[in-house]
């Protein structure tokens, strides 16, 4: 059996190319009321191979082979945001993504804290 190990390396990672490609990477832009997003992708890529070959002890068979295998992971990063001219970055990760909406929404604390004294009095005023 004849393997030709380069050939299949080259042939694994030029489709590992293929799939990281630019559009993978910056996804496709979608509008959110008056804000322009673009999601923005973080990808890894990876791939082995193996080869080998040997004789049976005891029959004095021999034999040969060969595999190779490829992966790819795609985690999300976050978004690029534009509204008319100002362009930012919200992080998809948890902790700053909090942080970046309360950036983006300043206001947010404050109408949750008017609401929340709203309700208080409210149920002050029925007792």
């Amino acid at each position: 059996m004849d393997i030709k190990i380069e050939a299949l390396l080259d042939k694994v990672s030029e489709h590992v190319k293929s799939l990281a490609s630019t559009e993978t990477v910056l996804g496709e832009e979608f509008k959110l009321g008056e804000f322009t997003c673009r999601p923005v992708i973080k990808v890894g890529t990876g791939f082995g191979s193996g080869v080998g070959s040997g004789t049976d002890p005891k029959s004095k068979n021999q034999g040969s082979g060969g595999g190779a295998g490829a992966g790819i992971g795609v985690v999300p990063l976050g978004f690029l945001v534009a509204k008319g001219d100002e362009i930012s970055f919200i992080p998809s990760d948890k902790k700053t993504a909090l942080s970046a909406l309360f950036d983006k929404v300043p206001d947010l604390v404050d109408k949750i804290a008017e609401m929340k004294n709203k309700e208080k009095e409210k149920k002050e005023e029925k007792k």
